[in-house]
């Protein structure tokens, strides 16, 4: 396990943790790809699972990178290769997690997986919640305004909406028909949200409306094997440790259209004592929300390869 240590004073546990779709572009991860053979691997090992030119989805222009389908797969081989990445310089986690799509890439660092089982569900995972997605269905980020109003006018709203991301205080996201969705937000920024916007989705994520995509992901994940936790992870739906390998499956069916409780999810972490946040993958869109969570940890953007040099530095080597 990885400790910084300087002066003889011992600091805190390290989190590897991974985003969900959203941060995704065309060009991410090539550096890896062209430069480091572990990473070519990765990007070569997802396409075999899946069936597709991952290298070519994520490297050359295309309109499939943003489609869900496409999406998650492109994004979760970007992880993993960067993930392999950093284990090469010799650092380890000592807790992981990860935001939607992002706890596959935790599940790939607890070596909860084959690495290729994991893409090969996420495959399946991305078609199914495009398979899923109904027509009129929305989501929409609120701003400042606290999680219990948010969720009391959800409750009182007519039609299905509901929470899909507790992102960081002042900025959650509901989800769920685009009626009831537009309606709460109209009743929230009357009662005081700075701001709704509406995000450009295709469809309602995390939103029992993709109860659906949940259960085939089920059966799926049925044929799966799953091995002895090898670093402590939480889980989305429960924003707690998974502490028996039984319970993987269960949680990731019901994570598709359940609440991802990332603020919660990071406040545990760190009342456990993390006080590094190593974010891997693509964007900041983790460390922007770190920043509204917690200021007092440090958080590090593993993006491009010569982002490992912060890893090297940070460990003093």
């Amino acid at each position: 396990m990885v400790r910084k240590e300087r002066e003889g004073i011992r600091m805190g546990k390290t989190a590897f943790i991974f985003p969900g779709q959203g941060a995704q572009y065309v060009g991410m991860g090539k550096d890896y790809y062209e430069q480091i053979p572990v990473c070519r691997e990765m990007f070569d090992l997802a396409g075999e699972a899946s069936g597709l030119d991952v290298a070519a989805l994520c490297f050359e222009e295309n309109d499939k990178i943003h489609i869900t389908e496409y999406t998650q797969i492109a994004m979760l081989a970007m992880e993993v290769a960067v993930l392999k990445a950093i284990r090469e310089t010799g650092v380890k986690p000592d807790v992981t997690a990860g935001l939607s799509l992002g706890e596959y890439g935790a599940l790939a660092a607890a070596d909860v997986m084959d690495v290729k089982d994991v893409f090969r569900v996420v495959r399946k995972r991305g078609i199914y919640m495009q398979e899923a997605v109904p027509t009129g269905g929305a989501m929409t980020a609120v701003m400042g305004l606290d999680a219990t109003e948010i969720e009391k006018v959800c409750e009182e709203t007519e039609g299905t909406v509901s929470i899909a991301n507790y992102n960081c205080p002042g900025q959650i996201v509901i989800t769920g028909e685009a009626q009831a969705v537009a309606k709460a937000a109209e009743t929230l920024a009357a009662a005081g949200a700075k701001r709704c916007v509406p995000l450009k989705v295709s469809g309602p994520f995390h939103s029992e409306l993709l109860k659906g995509a949940g259960e085939k992901l089920g059966e799926v994940l049925r044929d799966v094997e799953i091995h002895e936790i090898g670093v402590p992870y939480l889980a989305n739906v429960t924003a707690d440790y998974v502490t028996d390998k039984g319970q993987v499956k269960e949680l990731l069916t019901r994570q598709v259209a359940s609440p991802v409780r990332w603020q919660q999810s990071v406040e545990r972490m760190i009342a456990d004592g993390v006080d590094t946040f190593v974010e891997i993958g693509s964007g900041k869109t983790l460390s922007g929300f770190m920043r509204k969570i917690n200021r007092d940890v440090t958080t590090l953007n593993i993006e491009k390869v010569e982002d490992l040099e912060k890893l090297s530095q940070w460990k003093g080597v």
